[in-house]
């Protein structure tokens, strides 16, 4: 992966552009989303290739998104969730020197179609092959996640920052079967962490990170809409995370198998990295 390149005065240049995604991004929840909530006959569900289910409010959605961010800044792209399930090219985007928004239209389409109020939306704007701004928003309690590179996080415009759990034993994180397994016959003396259940929207996830409800995450599969705003939100707010395998940052790539590991520190992730027994 390049080196990073960013400076505060690209963000500054296009702050009033930025300004103004949130507002879209509200709009859109509040057009193409929210009033079809808890209304099951008023979509209609599909199945894509991948087996992952897909309804046409995730399709209108994007196709607002995406039209909203196009114009809003100049010679941009869009990588869209449903766009990229039915044309793979649409990565090559992410290798040009233009921005690229990474638009996940309705994160929890499951859990909405099942209704369940954990979902989100998830955009993300990066250029030159790492993340420059990010906004996660909770449409049910009207939460908006944001953060630009070097600048900082805040929700509904106050200013994150995670708090520090010191005990092993009193952090939460969320996790898959096996890796909470390992932990649990790892841990030892040190204490054993407890795991949530899975909340089946990342970005909702990733906001619980940023604001200390969660204390850390592991994740395998990762998808650039998933993971591109919730990871640089989550570091502007003081957290930090890489991948387990050779404790490299993330950086907005199409989707891959590599397990990231998420913390609210470096030194808690070193603690259950060693925990993990990968470290000697």
């Amino acid at each position: 992966m390049k080196e990073t390149r960013f400076n505060k005065n690209w963000v500054v240049r296009f702050q009033e552009q930025l300004n103004c995604v949130s507002q879209i991004i509200k709009d859109t929840a509040d057009i193409e989303i929210l009033p079809f909530f808890n209304q099951p006959k008023s979509f209609q569900t599909f199945t894509k290739t991948s087996g992952e289910i897909v309804t046409n409010i995730d399709v209108k959605a994007e196709r607002r998104l995406t039209k909203s961010l196009l114009s809003l800044l100049s010679g941009s792209e869009v990588i869209g969730e449903e766009a990229a399930s039915e044309n793979a090219l649409i990565y090559e985007v992410l290798k040009d020197d233009k921005p690229v928004w990474i638009v996940d239209p309705l994160d929890g389409t499951r859990n909405f179609t099942n209704g369940k109020n954990c979902f989100a939306i998830i955009v993300a704007l990066c250029l030159g092959g790492e993340t420059l701004a990010g906004w996660i928003y909770d449409p049910i309690n009207v939460k908006m996640y944001s953060a630009y590179k070097g600048v900082g996080a805040s929700i509904n415009g106050k200013s994150l920052n995670i708090k520090e759990c010191l005990e092993l034993s009193n952090m939460i994180g969320s996790t898959g079967q096996n890796f909470s397994k390992i932990l649990e016959k790892n841990a030892g003396k040190f204490g054993i962490p407890k795991r949530c259940d899975r909340y089946k929207c990342i970005g909702r996830e990733y906001g619980d990170l940023a604001t200390g409800i969660l204390t850390f995450a592991e994740y395998s599969v990762l998808k650039p809409w998933d993971h591109a705003a919730g990871i640089l939100i989550h570091s502007e707010a003081g957290g930090y995370a890489a991948f387990l395998s050779d404790k490299s940052s993330y950086f907005p790539v199409p989707p891959i198998k590599k397990t990231l590991l998420v913390a609210q520190n470096e030194k808690v992730w070193r603690e259950l990295f060693r925990i993990l027994n990968l470290e000697s």
